[in-house]
């Protein structure tokens, strides 16, 4: 009889190398060992072809746009040409325009002083996706999607709303919205879309023109490119209509003591020197992303998830989180708490005996946590490229030991965060906890 392989009997190695992937970290028991980076939804490690890019181009770097040096011209067009770089990745409409940001905040900030009335969005939206909104309508969530769907329909076609802010996949729980029957109810409503892609697009193939989505944005420092520039991708209208996102120079055509002339976008938004680098990282991530595999990473993911949710499922205490029942899909984010134990102890014992790392805390999504009833917060273990089987399995077995109550060593609070106490590891700055995630 042959046997059948599971994805639990089965190595994963990781898709991609990635910056740190060889990184040593001190355990507080004395000795090192190699960081098992599972916090790929809060920041992710720089692809090497992103490493590669910035230090190719950083003897380069000059202001750009108006300088006819050398080093300026390669500047403006490594920046130019990322937007191209960026059209591609997310398959961009004809009327659809490319604004460099510094993150997903901010690209969400912009366009909410561009929006010509309602925003209906939901309670369960990252903080990035539900403060910037003027006139939002909110809706809440459903414990299916089909519910949540119907409900976001039922709002959007009760009153007029010009715009249906969503995210593209839970940053707490992974799981995916349908963003393209969601764009066709938006439109068939009078509305358009916008979707917070930050988690999305590292991890799914996204096409706005296949899709109907109208608006676009995401962070660098979540794909691979951790060099401070993100993006918002959308209708050219709004953009080229609404007043600049900051003042100054590079955002005008002509400006005199009592008149200003704006430019359109992208420049319209883009004031002030730009961060080249990090958008030359972003775009070179973009290139990198776009000659992979999309139903490879989603496969590589698939394995690892389930290999990683069926370990701790079988651990007595452990609490797996999900928002619905009938979610479509579902990305490399496994959120979970322990009984007995608060978040933030957790990840202070796996990464103070173990060397692994883990985000706490309710995630800037506290809505979120409030409905599904951890208000407190959870533990969030998130894959990437760069995660492997061993990375798992090495969780598990850490997990299993702290409920088996086989920590080596004390853990307190010092003004509400969890340290091993005492710390014997040493940091670059001397300090007794990382910031509080709130």
């Amino acid at each position: 009889m042959t046997a059948v392989l599971t994805a639990v009997d089965c190595a994963t190695a990781p898709l991609a190398r990635v910056s740190g992937c060889d990184l040593q970290v001190p355990l507080v028991g004395g000795g090192t060992c190699t960081y098992a980076n599972f916090d790929y939804a809060a920041s992710a490690p720089a692809l090497a072809q992103v490493t590669d890019r910035v230090h190719g181009l950083l003897p380069f770097y000059a202001s750009v746009h108006r300088g006819a040096g050398y080093a300026s011209r390669v500047s403006t067009d490594a920046y130019e040409n990322a937007r191209g770089s960026v059209e591609r990745f997310v398959g961009a409409d004809d009327d659809q325009v490319v604004v460099f940001t510094r993150n997903t905040t901010d690209s969400l900030n912009l366009l909410a002083g561009c929006v010509p009335g309602d925003v209906v969005v939901l309670d369960i939206e990252h903080h990035a996706n539900l403060l910037p909104w003027k006139n939002s309508r909110i809706v809440e969530a459903a414990d299916t999607v089909t519910e949540t769907v119907r409900r976001l329909v039922a709002e959007l076609c009760a009153k007029p709303a010009a715009l249906l802010a969503v995210t593209g996949a839970s940053n707490v729980t992974g799981e995916v919205l349908p963003i393209a029957e969601l764009a066709e109810a938006a439109h068939r409503c009078g509305a358009r879309i916008l979707v917070d892609g930050a988690q999305l697009a590292p991890h799914r193939r996204v096409n706005l023109a296949d899709t109907g989505v109208d608006y676009l944005a995401f962070s660098g420092h979540k794909l691979y490119a951790p060099f401070g520039a993100g993006v918002l991708v959308g209708r050219r209208d709004w953009l080229d209509e609404a007043e600049p996102y900051l003042a100054g120079g590079g955002a005008v055509r002509e400006v005199t003591i009592d008149e200003t002339c704006w430019a359109p976008a992208p420049a319209r938004h883009e004031a002030g020197s730009p961060n080249v680098l990090g958008v030359a990282a972003l775009a070179a991530a973009c290139d990198a992303l776009s000659a992979l595999d999309f139903a490879e990473i989603v496969e590589h993911e698939r394995v690892l998830s389930t290999r990683l949710t069926e370990g701790l499922a079988e651990i007595d205490g452990v609490h797996l989180l999900r928002l619905w029942s009938d979610a479509p899909d579902s990305l490399g984010i496994v959120t979970f708490t322990i009984d007995g134990f608060e978040p933030g102890h957790i990840a202070a014992y796996l990464s103070a005996e173990h060397g692994i790392g883990v985000r706490d805390g309710r995630f800037c999504a506290h809505p979120l946590l409030h409905r599904i009833g951890h208000a407190d917060g959870a533990v969030r273990a998130s894959l990437g490229l760069g995660t492997g089987s061993d990375d798992v399995d090495r969780l598990v077995s850490a997990i299993r030991k702290l409920v088996a109550g086989e920590a080596t060593w004390n853990y307190g609070k010092t003004d509400g965060l969890w340290n091993p106490v005492p710390e014997t590891r040493g940091f670059t700055e001397r300090i007794a906890g990382a910031s509080k995630c709130v």
